[in-house]
Protein backbone atom coordinates (compact mmCIF):
# COMPACT_ATOMS: atom_id res chain seq x y z
CA UNK A 1 0.00 0.00 0.00
CA UNK A 2 2.94 2.11 0.77
CA UNK A 3 4.05 2.32 -2.98
CA UNK A 4 0.44 2.73 -4.32
CA UNK A 5 -0.27 6.69 -4.35
CA UNK A 6 -3.46 9.07 -5.26
CA UNK A 7 -2.09 11.04 -8.32
CA UNK A 8 -3.17 13.32 -10.65
CA UNK A 9 -1.81 12.42 -13.55
CA UNK A 10 0.62 14.72 -15.25
CA UNK A 11 2.47 14.76 -18.75
CA UNK A 12 5.03 16.41 -18.70
CA UNK A 13 8.82 17.64 -19.67
CA UNK A 14 9.30 19.00 -15.93
CA UNK A 15 6.02 19.69 -13.90
CA UNK A 16 2.11 19.66 -14.61
CA UNK A 17 -0.09 17.45 -15.85
CA UNK A 18 -3.80 15.44 -16.26
CA UNK A 19 -6.42 12.49 -16.22
CA UNK A 20 -10.06 11.52 -17.36
CA UNK A 21 -13.09 9.48 -17.00
CA UNK A 22 -15.89 8.11 -19.08
CA UNK A 23 -19.95 7.93 -20.35
CA UNK A 24 -22.09 6.63 -22.81
CA UNK A 25 -25.69 6.63 -24.73
CA UNK A 26 -28.31 3.52 -24.20
CA UNK A 27 -29.48 2.41 -27.38
CA UNK A 28 -31.76 -0.46 -28.08
CA UNK A 29 -30.82 -4.19 -27.81
CA UNK A 30 -30.30 -5.26 -31.38
CA UNK A 31 -32.65 -7.15 -32.52
CA UNK A 32 -30.49 -10.17 -34.08
CA UNK A 33 -29.49 -10.72 -30.67
CA UNK A 34 -33.06 -10.61 -29.47
CA UNK A 35 -34.16 -13.80 -32.28
CA UNK A 36 -30.68 -15.39 -31.68
CA UNK A 37 -31.60 -15.93 -27.81
CA UNK A 38 -35.50 -16.69 -28.26
CA UNK A 39 -34.91 -20.39 -29.31
CA UNK A 40 -32.65 -21.27 -26.85
CA UNK A 41 -35.27 -20.42 -24.48
CA UNK A 42 -37.44 -22.20 -26.29
CA UNK A 43 -35.29 -25.61 -25.64
CA UNK A 44 -34.96 -25.70 -21.95
CA UNK A 45 -38.51 -24.69 -21.41
CA UNK A 46 -39.86 -28.28 -22.11
CA UNK A 47 -37.24 -30.27 -20.09
CA UNK A 48 -38.01 -27.79 -17.15
CA UNK A 49 -41.71 -28.14 -17.28
CA UNK A 50 -42.41 -30.33 -14.42
CA UNK A 51 -40.41 -28.57 -11.78
CA UNK A 52 -41.76 -25.19 -13.06
CA UNK A 53 -45.06 -26.29 -12.87
CA UNK A 54 -44.43 -26.39 -8.86
CA UNK A 55 -42.87 -23.70 -7.93
CA UNK A 56 -43.56 -19.67 -8.91
CA UNK A 57 -42.51 -18.82 -12.49
CA UNK A 58 -39.62 -16.61 -12.19
CA UNK A 59 -39.36 -12.97 -12.99
CA UNK A 60 -37.45 -12.01 -16.13
CA UNK A 61 -34.62 -8.97 -15.61
CA UNK A 62 -35.06 -6.30 -17.50
CA UNK A 63 -33.32 -6.26 -20.70
CA UNK A 64 -30.18 -4.68 -20.90
CA UNK A 65 -29.27 -2.50 -23.66
CA UNK A 66 -25.56 -1.27 -25.10
CA UNK A 67 -24.25 1.93 -25.01
CA UNK A 68 -23.61 3.97 -28.46
CA UNK A 69 -20.88 6.56 -27.59
CA UNK A 70 -20.94 7.69 -31.20
CA UNK A 71 -23.64 10.40 -30.84
CA UNK A 72 -21.94 12.16 -27.65
CA UNK A 73 -18.81 12.19 -29.32
CA UNK A 74 -19.90 13.51 -32.30
CA UNK A 75 -21.87 16.10 -30.74
CA UNK A 76 -19.37 17.32 -27.98
CA UNK A 77 -15.97 16.16 -29.04
CA UNK A 78 -16.07 19.87 -30.52
CA UNK A 79 -16.50 21.57 -27.62
CA UNK A 80 -13.29 19.87 -25.62
CA UNK A 81 -10.20 21.38 -25.89
CA UNK A 82 -6.51 20.28 -25.84
CA UNK A 83 -4.59 22.72 -23.02
CA UNK A 84 -1.13 23.25 -23.39
CA UNK A 85 0.79 25.10 -20.58
CA UNK A 86 4.39 26.79 -20.23
CA UNK A 87 6.13 27.70 -17.25
CA UNK A 88 9.14 27.31 -14.88
CA UNK A 89 10.11 26.19 -11.80
CA UNK A 90 13.13 27.13 -9.65
CA UNK A 91 15.88 23.90 -8.97
CA UNK A 92 18.74 24.27 -7.02
CA UNK A 93 22.47 22.81 -7.79
CA UNK A 94 22.76 19.57 -4.70
CA UNK A 95 24.56 16.67 -4.33
CA UNK A 96 27.29 14.61 -2.21
CA UNK A 97 29.59 15.25 -4.68
CA UNK A 98 31.32 17.72 -7.21
CA UNK A 99 28.40 17.32 -9.58
CA UNK A 100 25.44 16.52 -7.41
CA UNK A 101 23.54 13.24 -7.60
CA UNK A 102 20.58 15.65 -9.96
CA UNK A 103 22.95 16.35 -12.34
CA UNK A 104 22.85 14.88 -15.95
CA UNK A 105 26.13 15.27 -16.94
CA UNK A 106 27.49 14.60 -13.48
CA UNK A 107 30.09 12.42 -14.12
CA UNK A 108 31.60 14.79 -16.80
CA UNK A 109 34.70 16.95 -15.86
CA UNK A 110 34.77 19.65 -17.66
CA UNK A 111 31.14 19.89 -17.12
CA UNK A 112 31.80 21.12 -13.62
CA UNK A 113 34.51 23.33 -14.86
CA UNK A 114 32.03 25.24 -17.27
CA UNK A 115 29.08 25.38 -14.49
CA UNK A 116 32.14 27.55 -12.09
CA UNK A 117 32.85 29.11 -14.54
CA UNK A 118 29.43 30.02 -16.05
CA UNK A 119 28.63 31.05 -11.87
CA UNK A 120 26.62 28.17 -10.58
CA UNK A 121 27.58 27.66 -7.29
CA UNK A 122 26.08 24.44 -5.32
CA UNK A 123 22.63 25.13 -3.44
CA UNK A 124 22.03 28.34 -6.13
CA UNK A 125 18.63 28.44 -7.68
CA UNK A 126 17.71 29.27 -11.15
CA UNK A 127 14.51 28.80 -13.15
CA UNK A 128 13.90 26.55 -15.28
CA UNK A 129 11.73 25.84 -18.45
CA UNK A 130 8.27 23.60 -17.75
CA UNK A 131 5.94 21.98 -19.90
CA UNK A 132 2.87 20.47 -19.06
CA UNK A 133 -0.61 19.40 -21.38
CA UNK A 134 -4.48 18.83 -19.98
CA UNK A 135 -7.44 19.09 -21.25
CA UNK A 136 -10.71 21.15 -20.84
CA UNK A 137 -14.28 22.04 -22.03
CA UNK A 138 -15.30 24.90 -23.07
CA UNK A 139 -19.11 26.34 -21.46
CA UNK A 140 -19.63 29.38 -23.05
CA UNK A 141 -19.97 30.11 -26.77
CA UNK A 142 -17.86 33.17 -26.02
CA UNK A 143 -14.62 31.11 -25.11
CA UNK A 144 -15.11 30.21 -20.54
CA UNK A 145 -13.51 26.91 -20.32
CA UNK A 146 -13.42 24.67 -17.06
CA UNK A 147 -10.10 22.96 -16.35
CA UNK A 148 -7.94 21.45 -13.22
CA UNK A 149 -6.42 23.97 -10.87
CA UNK A 150 -3.27 21.97 -11.34
CA UNK A 151 -3.24 22.01 -15.40
CA UNK A 152 -2.45 25.54 -14.92
CA UNK A 153 -0.12 26.00 -11.72
CA UNK A 154 2.70 27.90 -12.02
CA UNK A 155 1.73 29.16 -16.03
CA UNK A 156 3.43 31.66 -17.52
CA UNK A 157 1.51 30.68 -20.63
CA UNK A 158 -1.64 28.78 -21.56
CA UNK A 159 -2.44 27.57 -25.33
CA UNK A 160 -5.66 26.35 -25.97
CA UNK A 161 -6.24 24.57 -29.35
CA UNK A 162 -9.54 23.50 -30.73
CA UNK A 163 -10.54 20.47 -32.43
CA UNK A 164 -10.66 22.20 -35.66
CA UNK A 165 -6.40 22.79 -34.74
CA UNK A 166 -7.33 26.60 -34.33
CA UNK A 167 -5.10 27.86 -31.20
CA UNK A 168 -5.57 30.52 -28.75
CA UNK A 169 -3.64 32.11 -25.89
CA UNK A 170 -6.08 31.80 -22.41
CA UNK A 171 -5.96 34.16 -19.47
CA UNK A 172 -6.37 32.34 -16.03
CA UNK A 173 -9.42 34.13 -14.62
CA UNK A 174 -9.14 31.96 -11.33
CA UNK A 175 -8.13 28.82 -9.47
CA UNK A 176 -8.87 27.09 -6.62
CA UNK A 177 -6.29 23.98 -5.46
CA UNK A 178 -8.82 23.16 -2.54
CA UNK A 179 -11.36 21.98 -5.36
CA UNK A 180 -8.65 21.86 -7.97
CA UNK A 181 -10.90 23.80 -10.80
CA UNK A 182 -9.60 26.65 -12.60
CA UNK A 183 -11.46 28.82 -15.44
CA UNK A 184 -9.92 30.11 -18.37
CA UNK A 185 -10.81 32.37 -20.78
CA UNK A 186 -10.17 32.89 -24.60
CA UNK A 187 -11.05 35.61 -27.07
CA UNK A 188 -13.24 33.67 -28.96
CA UNK A 189 -17.05 33.87 -30.50
CA UNK A 190 -19.75 31.30 -31.19
CA UNK A 191 -18.14 28.68 -30.12
CA UNK A 192 -19.30 25.18 -29.18
CA UNK A 193 -20.40 24.01 -25.63
CA UNK A 194 -21.35 21.04 -23.71
CA UNK A 195 -24.42 21.10 -21.84
CA UNK A 196 -23.95 20.63 -17.45
CA UNK A 197 -25.86 18.22 -15.63
CA UNK A 198 -28.73 20.38 -13.70
CA UNK A 199 -29.20 17.52 -11.43
CA UNK A 200 -26.59 15.39 -9.08
CA UNK A 201 -28.75 11.79 -9.96
CA UNK A 202 -25.81 10.11 -11.53
CA UNK A 203 -25.97 6.29 -9.90
CA UNK A 204 -23.69 3.81 -9.28
CA UNK A 205 -23.24 1.53 -11.92
CA UNK A 206 -24.13 4.02 -14.90
CA UNK A 207 -22.25 4.62 -17.80
CA UNK A 208 -19.84 7.61 -18.39
CA UNK A 209 -17.68 8.64 -21.18
CA UNK A 210 -14.69 10.82 -21.06
CA UNK A 211 -13.32 12.99 -24.02
CA UNK A 212 -9.39 14.06 -23.11
CA UNK A 213 -5.82 14.47 -24.70
CA UNK A 214 -4.20 11.41 -22.72
CA UNK A 215 -0.09 11.64 -23.74
CA UNK A 216 -1.46 15.03 -25.87
CA UNK A 217 -3.69 12.23 -27.86
CA UNK A 218 -6.25 14.59 -28.97
CA UNK A 219 -9.99 13.85 -28.37
CA UNK A 220 -9.54 10.66 -27.23
CA UNK A 221 -12.83 8.26 -26.23
CA UNK A 222 -12.88 6.14 -23.00
CA UNK A 223 -15.81 4.92 -21.66
CA UNK A 224 -16.77 2.73 -18.04
CA UNK A 225 -18.91 2.98 -15.15
CA UNK A 226 -19.79 4.95 -11.91
CA UNK A 227 -17.57 3.17 -9.34
CA UNK A 228 -19.03 5.13 -6.09
CA UNK A 229 -20.14 8.43 -5.68
CA UNK A 230 -18.87 10.91 -2.97
CA UNK A 231 -15.25 9.36 -2.34
CA UNK A 232 -13.62 11.55 0.12
CA UNK A 233 -9.58 11.59 -0.59
CA UNK A 234 -6.77 12.39 1.73
CA UNK A 235 -5.72 15.13 -0.19
CA UNK A 236 -9.23 17.07 -1.21
CA UNK A 237 -12.18 18.43 0.14
CA UNK A 238 -14.18 17.24 -2.34
CA UNK A 239 -17.05 13.91 -2.85
CA UNK A 240 -15.02 12.68 -5.73
CA UNK A 241 -17.30 10.44 -8.30
CA UNK A 242 -14.97 7.54 -8.79
CA UNK A 243 -15.32 5.41 -12.20
CA UNK A 244 -13.70 2.74 -13.81
CA UNK A 245 -13.04 4.64 -17.17
CA UNK A 246 -9.27 4.32 -18.76
CA UNK A 247 -7.72 7.38 -18.04
CA UNK A 248 -4.22 8.47 -18.22
CA UNK A 249 -1.39 11.64 -18.26
CA UNK A 250 -3.40 13.98 -20.43
CA UNK A 251 -7.22 14.16 -19.09
CA UNK A 252 -6.72 16.05 -16.40
CA UNK A 253 -9.88 19.05 -16.54
CA UNK A 254 -10.95 16.99 -19.66
CA UNK A 255 -15.07 16.49 -19.12
CA UNK A 256 -16.70 13.36 -17.90
CA UNK A 257 -20.40 12.91 -19.46
CA UNK A 258 -23.76 10.69 -18.66
CA UNK A 259 -25.94 8.86 -21.07
CA UNK A 260 -27.68 11.94 -22.13
CA UNK A 261 -24.73 13.95 -22.96
CA UNK A 262 -24.35 16.02 -19.99
CA UNK A 263 -21.22 16.75 -18.37
CA UNK A 264 -21.13 15.26 -14.80
CA UNK A 265 -17.75 15.95 -13.83
CA UNK A 266 -14.25 17.10 -14.58
CA UNK A 267 -11.34 13.99 -14.34
CA UNK A 268 -8.92 14.88 -11.89
CA UNK A 269 -7.01 12.20 -9.99
CA UNK A 270 -6.04 8.60 -10.78
CA UNK A 271 -5.20 5.88 -7.85
CA UNK A 272 -1.79 4.56 -9.39
CA UNK A 273 1.09 2.93 -8.30
CA UNK A 274 2.63 3.26 -12.39
CA UNK A 275 1.81 6.65 -12.95
CA UNK A 276 -0.77 5.49 -15.43
CA UNK A 277 -4.45 3.84 -15.67
CA UNK A 278 -5.22 1.19 -13.18
CA UNK A 279 -8.97 0.77 -12.41
CA UNK A 280 -9.56 4.19 -10.25
CA UNK A 281 -10.39 7.55 -11.89
CA UNK A 282 -11.48 10.70 -9.64
CA UNK A 283 -14.02 13.23 -11.28
CA UNK A 284 -14.83 16.58 -9.59
CA UNK A 285 -19.15 16.54 -9.75
CA UNK A 286 -19.91 19.16 -11.98
CA UNK A 287 -22.37 21.04 -9.09
CA UNK A 288 -19.19 21.60 -7.14
CA UNK A 289 -17.29 22.75 -10.05
CA UNK A 290 -20.07 25.07 -11.15
CA UNK A 291 -19.96 26.20 -7.75
CA UNK A 292 -16.40 27.21 -7.63
CA UNK A 293 -16.87 28.96 -10.99
CA UNK A 294 -19.36 31.17 -10.34
CA UNK A 295 -17.27 32.70 -7.82
CA UNK A 296 -14.11 33.17 -9.97
CA UNK A 297 -16.15 34.44 -12.44
CA UNK A 298 -17.85 37.00 -10.28
CA UNK A 299 -14.80 38.02 -7.82
CA UNK A 300 -11.95 36.02 -9.30
CA UNK A 301 -11.41 34.25 -6.60
CA UNK A 302 -12.60 31.05 -4.24
CA UNK A 303 -13.76 31.77 -0.25
CA UNK A 304 -14.09 28.86 1.62
CA UNK A 305 -15.98 27.98 4.76
CA UNK A 306 -14.01 26.52 7.74
CA UNK A 307 -15.19 25.36 11.34
CA UNK A 308 -12.26 25.31 13.02
CA UNK A 309 -11.41 21.66 14.28
CA UNK A 310 -8.72 19.32 14.52
CA UNK A 311 -10.38 15.25 13.48
CA UNK A 312 -9.16 12.69 13.26
CA UNK A 313 -10.61 9.10 12.20
CA UNK A 314 -12.73 6.73 14.72
CA UNK A 315 -11.70 3.37 14.63
CA UNK A 316 -13.11 0.32 16.43
CA UNK A 317 -11.32 1.47 19.77
CA UNK A 318 -12.49 4.38 20.07
CA UNK A 319 -15.90 3.29 19.10
CA UNK A 320 -15.69 1.17 22.16
CA UNK A 321 -14.10 3.23 24.23
CA UNK A 322 -17.14 5.79 23.63
CA UNK A 323 -19.97 3.24 23.34
CA UNK A 324 -20.76 3.55 19.34
CA UNK A 325 -22.46 1.49 17.75
CA UNK A 326 -19.68 1.62 14.72
CA UNK A 327 -17.09 2.80 14.14
CA UNK A 328 -18.25 6.24 12.01
CA UNK A 329 -17.97 10.03 12.66
CA UNK A 330 -15.13 12.67 13.02
CA UNK A 331 -13.31 12.67 16.22
CA UNK A 332 -12.25 15.79 17.16
CA UNK A 333 -9.04 16.44 18.54
CA UNK A 334 -8.14 20.03 18.63
CA UNK A 335 -10.54 23.05 18.81
CA UNK A 336 -9.11 26.30 17.26
CA UNK A 337 -9.42 29.24 20.02
CA UNK A 338 -11.85 31.29 19.05
CA UNK A 339 -13.32 29.34 16.07
CA UNK A 340 -16.79 28.71 14.93
CA UNK A 341 -16.62 25.60 16.24
CA UNK A 342 -14.79 26.80 19.85
CA UNK A 343 -18.05 30.09 19.77
CA UNK A 344 -20.74 27.02 19.46
CA UNK A 345 -19.51 24.96 22.04
CA UNK A 346 -17.76 21.83 20.43
CA UNK A 347 -15.25 20.08 22.38
CA UNK A 348 -12.25 17.78 21.98
CA UNK A 349 -13.38 14.07 22.26
CA UNK A 350 -16.94 15.30 20.80
CA UNK A 351 -17.32 12.98 17.52
CA UNK A 352 -19.29 14.41 14.76
CA UNK A 353 -22.00 12.24 13.14
CA UNK A 354 -23.89 14.21 10.78
CA UNK A 355 -24.00 17.37 9.19
CA UNK A 356 -27.03 18.76 8.15
CA UNK A 357 -28.71 15.51 8.18
CA UNK A 358 -26.18 14.12 5.74
CA UNK A 359 -24.19 11.12 7.62
CA UNK A 360 -20.38 11.20 8.05
CA UNK A 361 -18.62 7.76 7.58
CA UNK A 362 -15.03 8.64 7.83
CA UNK A 363 -13.00 11.73 8.98
CA UNK A 364 -12.11 13.24 5.68
CA UNK A 365 -16.29 13.50 4.64
CA UNK A 366 -16.17 16.35 7.04
CA UNK A 367 -13.49 18.79 5.83
CA UNK A 368 -15.07 18.56 2.26
CA UNK A 369 -18.85 19.10 3.56
CA UNK A 370 -17.55 22.00 4.94
CA UNK A 371 -15.04 23.27 3.00
CA UNK A 372 -17.45 23.66 0.15
CA UNK A 373 -20.09 25.43 1.72
CA UNK A 374 -20.34 29.20 2.20
CA UNK A 375 -18.70 31.23 4.75
CA UNK A 376 -21.11 32.66 7.45
CA UNK A 377 -23.51 29.79 6.71
CA UNK A 378 -25.24 28.08 9.53
CA UNK A 379 -24.88 24.06 9.93
CA UNK A 380 -26.80 21.42 12.42
CA UNK A 381 -24.24 18.75 13.55
CA UNK A 382 -25.25 15.75 15.67
CA UNK A 383 -22.66 15.28 17.84
CA UNK A 384 -22.05 11.81 20.05
CA UNK A 385 -20.76 13.44 23.68
CA UNK A 386 -19.97 11.31 26.66
CA UNK A 387 -22.31 8.24 25.45
CA UNK A 388 -25.16 10.42 23.61
CA UNK A 389 -26.10 12.70 20.96
CA UNK A 390 -26.08 16.21 21.52
CA UNK A 391 -27.54 18.89 18.48
CA UNK A 392 -25.29 21.70 17.82
CA UNK A 393 -25.90 24.67 15.74
CA UNK A 394 -22.66 26.52 14.28
CA UNK A 395 -22.13 29.52 12.15
CA UNK A 396 -19.38 28.56 9.74
CA UNK A 397 -16.15 31.26 9.50
CA UNK A 398 -13.68 32.03 6.57
CA UNK A 399 -10.59 29.43 5.39
CA UNK A 400 -8.25 32.55 5.39
CA UNK A 401 -9.34 33.70 8.41
CA UNK A 402 -6.84 32.19 10.46
CA UNK A 403 -4.01 33.15 8.20
CA UNK A 404 -4.92 36.60 8.27
CA UNK A 405 -4.56 36.31 12.02
CA UNK A 406 -1.53 34.68 11.95
CA UNK A 407 -0.31 37.75 9.96
CA UNK A 408 -1.76 40.37 12.11
CA UNK A 409 0.01 38.25 14.85
CA UNK A 410 3.16 38.34 12.87
CA UNK A 411 3.23 41.83 12.56
CA UNK A 412 2.79 42.78 16.21
CA UNK A 413 5.10 40.92 17.27
CA UNK A 414 8.64 42.60 17.42
CA UNK A 415 10.01 38.72 17.10
CA UNK A 416 7.57 37.32 14.77
CA UNK A 417 7.82 40.72 12.92
CA UNK A 418 11.86 39.96 11.75
CA UNK A 419 10.98 36.29 10.20
CA UNK A 420 8.62 37.06 7.39
CA UNK A 421 9.20 33.58 6.76
CA UNK A 422 5.29 33.36 4.61
CA UNK A 423 4.12 30.06 6.15
CA UNK A 424 1.05 29.28 7.71
CA UNK A 425 1.55 26.74 9.75
CA UNK A 426 -0.49 23.81 12.21
CA UNK A 427 0.40 21.06 14.31
CA UNK A 428 0.15 17.41 12.88
CA UNK A 429 -2.98 15.68 14.56
CA UNK A 430 -2.10 12.16 16.18
CA UNK A 431 -3.50 10.13 12.95
CA UNK A 432 -0.91 12.24 10.53
CA UNK A 433 1.74 11.47 12.98
CA UNK A 434 0.93 8.03 13.48
CA UNK A 435 0.64 8.35 9.16
CA UNK A 436 4.10 9.78 8.88
CA UNK A 437 5.63 7.98 11.55
CA UNK A 438 6.94 11.67 13.62
CA UNK A 439 6.82 12.32 16.71
CA UNK A 440 6.09 15.85 16.31
CA UNK A 441 6.55 18.70 13.51
CA UNK A 442 4.02 21.08 11.63
CA UNK A 443 2.31 20.99 8.21
CA UNK A 444 2.54 23.81 5.99
CA UNK A 445 -0.86 24.97 4.88
CA UNK A 446 0.55 27.65 2.79
CA UNK A 447 3.76 29.01 1.75
CA UNK A 448 4.71 32.59 0.55
CA UNK A 449 7.52 35.68 0.91
CA UNK A 450 10.85 34.28 1.82
CA UNK A 451 10.05 30.46 2.47
CA UNK A 452 8.10 30.15 -1.08
CA UNK A 453 11.15 31.84 -2.97
CA UNK A 454 13.91 29.05 -1.03
CA UNK A 455 11.64 26.42 -2.22
CA UNK A 456 9.10 25.28 0.57
CA UNK A 457 5.95 24.29 -0.63
CA UNK A 458 2.53 23.86 1.01
CA UNK A 459 2.15 20.06 2.28
CA UNK A 460 5.60 20.03 3.67
CA UNK A 461 5.56 19.29 7.36
CA UNK A 462 8.39 21.62 9.01
CA UNK A 463 10.22 19.19 11.59
CA UNK A 464 13.10 21.45 12.78
CA UNK A 465 14.12 25.09 12.84
CA UNK A 466 18.17 25.80 13.37
CA UNK A 467 18.21 22.37 14.59
CA UNK A 468 15.92 22.56 17.09
CA UNK A 469 12.53 20.42 17.21
CA UNK A 470 9.59 22.21 16.34
CA UNK A 471 5.66 21.16 17.52
CA UNK A 472 4.32 24.73 18.27
CA UNK A 473 3.70 27.79 15.96
CA UNK A 474 5.53 29.47 19.55
CA UNK A 475 8.92 27.42 18.87
CA UNK A 476 8.89 28.65 15.74
CA UNK A 477 8.41 32.28 16.48
CA UNK A 478 10.69 31.66 19.92
CA UNK A 479 13.86 30.33 17.35
CA UNK A 480 13.27 32.47 14.19
CA UNK A 481 13.27 35.57 16.64
CA UNK A 482 16.26 35.01 18.17
CA UNK A 483 17.51 34.79 14.47
CA UNK A 484 19.09 38.33 12.38
CA UNK A 485 20.12 36.78 8.88
CA UNK A 486 18.47 33.64 8.20
CA UNK A 487 17.56 29.69 9.22
CA UNK A 488 17.66 26.60 8.13
CA UNK A 489 14.57 24.45 8.14
CA UNK A 490 14.10 20.83 8.14
CA UNK A 491 11.59 19.86 5.90
CA UNK A 492 10.04 16.45 5.09
CA UNK A 493 8.93 15.89 1.73
CA UNK A 494 7.20 12.72 1.43
CA UNK A 495 9.69 10.37 1.98
CA UNK A 496 12.78 12.52 1.76
CA UNK A 497 14.06 15.13 4.41
CA UNK A 498 15.80 18.01 3.22
CA UNK A 499 17.15 21.04 4.66
CA UNK A 500 16.26 24.40 3.27
CA UNK A 501 17.85 27.76 3.83
CA UNK A 502 15.73 30.76 4.18
CA UNK A 503 16.98 34.43 4.82
CA UNK A 504 15.01 36.87 6.57
CA UNK A 505 13.74 40.18 5.48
Amino acid sequence: MSNTTLKRAAIAVAVLGVVGVGGAVAVKQNAAVAAANAPAVAMVAPAAASAASAQPAPVAAPAISLPDFSVIVAHNGPAVVNINVTGSTKTSYDGDGPQGRNDPFGDDPFYEFFRRFQGQQRGQQKQMPTHGLGSGFIISPDGIILTNAHVVRDANEVVVKLTDRREYRAKVLGSDPQSDVAVLKIDAKNLPVVPLAKSNDLKVGEWVLAIGSPYGLDNTVTAGVVSAKGRSLPDGNVPFIQTDVAVNPGNSGGPLFNTRGEVVGINSQIYSQTGGYQGLSFAIPIDVATKIKNQIVATGKVVHAKLGVTVQEVNQGFADSFNLATPEGALISNVERGGPADKAGLKAGDVIRTLNGQKIVSSVDLPSMVGLSTPGEKINLEVWRQGKPVQITATLGNANDKVAAQAEAASADPASAKLRLGLALRPLNPAERQQAGLPGGLLIQDAGGAAADAGVQPGDVLLSVNGRLVSSIDQVREVVGKSSKSVALLIQRGDDKIFIPVRLG
